[in-house]
């Protein structure tokens, strides 16, 4: 007999085969030693209480064997297949290339940056010299900005598509299985590397193909149909389908785009700052204790308020997390932030940034790069107000709503260094003020997070594409250019590794369907 049912425990006995046990037999009137084997099917912290406890829905085979899942798929050669041609090797092209083998199509994976391994070395470089390569950072290489950003697997897109497929693939190459479980799922930046280089393998032993520095310059197009792309070194591939997965940092792809007539449009995204606080401070407001404990992780907040008609929100949050340089170009400071899997680091942070749109910037609503130029003169800012070597502006949180400099910043987790200066210097008023008004209403919605204690670092501007490349609701075909499937988060249809990779399978679906 097998029986599902909830189960509620207290933090310390959570990974207590024997406590959970009894739980579960004591809710359907059995006895534990009937219980063969418990399987937690979901697993969340609930704080609401007085005390915190975990919520587990579990699946109890009663007096039943049970015989563990694999995760392991067989995927077929496809060497020989036809090719489709896939831009970026992030989360939505490696799982685009994964669909391809499936739907027995040879995908050829065209990344600009390095592999998991040759890219570390530079952003060593970032860290420690201040220095981007602009083909290999934070957001190019392999993995895309996913590998070396958190690796959060949290989403909403659960009707786009198969989410639990999605985490299962992650868990055949080498993730923990706690991602099919947890109700906020977390792989970890240490972690992501190997099981990236895991996937990549998984597509070269099947026939595919991954070509790393090899940036694509232009698109090949005959009488409205894609026939292959133009590279950097001068080569010219030839293939009837290409799939768009350059991500949202990938400018130079949007210029081409709208050089080569191809129709683009303008899309609101969000911007402000990274906020890092000591972690003990989110703790002891989430967990309602002075200490968290053993037995509960770092905790996390997600904060929202309408300022002025607009939205003032925190955005990717990371508990025990780094605040990480993501510049892609000389000359500007992008920071964004990552957690180990562990989650061990003394800081949390998290980007909290004010919606844009389009009537907030100057220029023809007809220009389809204005908000992408808007992003650029931030960034720019924040890098001249830093004073080069990537060294970002910043204040303390009271500071900058009371609008003063900070005489002194406190130890934070970003390498490459932080200057005092107003943030009213690079951030325009609009958005500032919103900001400014926002950030005591979260502390009176946490408390002990409006506090002099947590830093604001400048500028938190890649939170989305500030493109959209439109396409067809029901091939995803661009419009205009038949074969040409625009795709994730670059495209303006993904917000995260989870959502990216599962657009990445709906693109390869699509590609399927016209090369039958």
């Amino acid at each position: 007999m097998i029986k599902e049912t909830e189960i509620v425990c207290q933090p310390e006995q959570h990974e207590d085969e024997a406590a959970l046990k009894k739980l579960a037999a004591s809710a359907l009137n059995i006895s534990a030693d009937q219980i063969t084997v418990l399987k937690i099917l979901k697993r969340s912290i609930d704080a609401r209480g007085r005390r915190v406890v975990y919520r587990m829905q579990v699946r109890v085979f009663v007096n039943e064997p049970y015989i563990p899942e694999n995760y392991t798929i067989q995927y077929p050669n496809v060497k020989d297949a036809k090719p489709v041609i896939i831009i970026g090797a992030g989360p939505a092209g490696l799982f685009a290339a994964l669909q391809c083998i499936e739907s027995r199509l040879k995908p050829i994976i065209l990344e600009r940056g390095k592999d998991v391994k040759q890219r570390r070395r530079d952003l060593a470089n970032i860290n420690k010299q201040g220095v981007v390569n602009p083909e290999s950072n934070y957001c190019f290489g392999e993995g895309g900005a996913g590998t070396y950003s958190d690796g959060k697997l949290y989403t909403r897109s659960t009707k786009r598509g198969d989410v639990n497929q999605v985490l299962k693939t992650f868990v055949a190459h080498g993730a923990d299985e706690d991602i099919l479980i947890d109700a906020r799922p977390h792989i970890g930046t240490n972690k992501l590397p190997g099981i990236i280089t895991a996937i990549r393998e998984t597509i070269e032993n099947a026939g595919g193909e991954v070509h790393f520095d090899t940036k694509v310059t232009g698109l090949n197009v005959e009488f409205g149909k894609i026939k292959g792309v133009k590279t950097a070194d001068g080569e010219t591939r030839k293939a009837d389908a290409v799939i768009l997965a350059t991500g949202h940092s990938a400018r130079d792809i949007f210029e081409m785009l709208h050089r080569q007539d191809i129709l683009i449009e303008a899309k609101p995204f969000a911007l402000g700052v990274r906020i890092e606080h000591p972690q003990e401070i989110i703790d002891k407001a989430q967990y309602h204790c002075e200490s968290r404990g053993e037995y509960l992780p770092p905790s996390y907040y997600s904060l929202v308020e309408q300022v002025d008609g607009r939205g003032v929100f925190s955005f990717c949050m990371c508990p025990g997390g780094i605040i990480a340089p993501c510049a892609t170009e000389d000359k500007e400071i992008v920071v964004n932030g990552w957690s180990p899997s562990k989650r061990n680091n003394p800081y949390a942070n998290s980007g909290t940034v004010v919606q844009i749109n389009m009537e907030d910037v100057k220029g023809g609503n007809n220009d389809p790069l204005k908000l992408l130029r808007f992003q650029q003169e931030a960034e720019h800012l924040a890098f001249t107000a830093g004073g080069g070597k990537l060294v970002a502006p910043a204040q303390r949180m009271v500071d900058f709503v009371q609008g003063r400099i900070s005489a002194d910043l406190p130890k934070n987790s970003y390498l490459p260094g932080t200057k005092s200066i107003n943030l009213d210097d690079v951030l325009p008023e609009w958005i500032a003020g919103r900001l400014r008004k926002a950030l005591p209403v979260f502390g009176q919605k946490m408390k002990g997070y409006y506090t002099n204690e947590a830093i604001l670092v400048g500028v938190e501007s890649r939170t989305s594409s500030p493109v959209k490349i439109p396409r067809d609701k029901e091939t995803l075909q661009h419009p205009q250019v038949q074969g040409l499937f625009p795709c994730g988060e670059g495209a303006g249809y993904a917000g995260g590794i989870i959502s990216a990779a599962i657009d990445g399978v709906n693109c390869a679906v699509a590609t399927a369907k016209i090369l039958a």
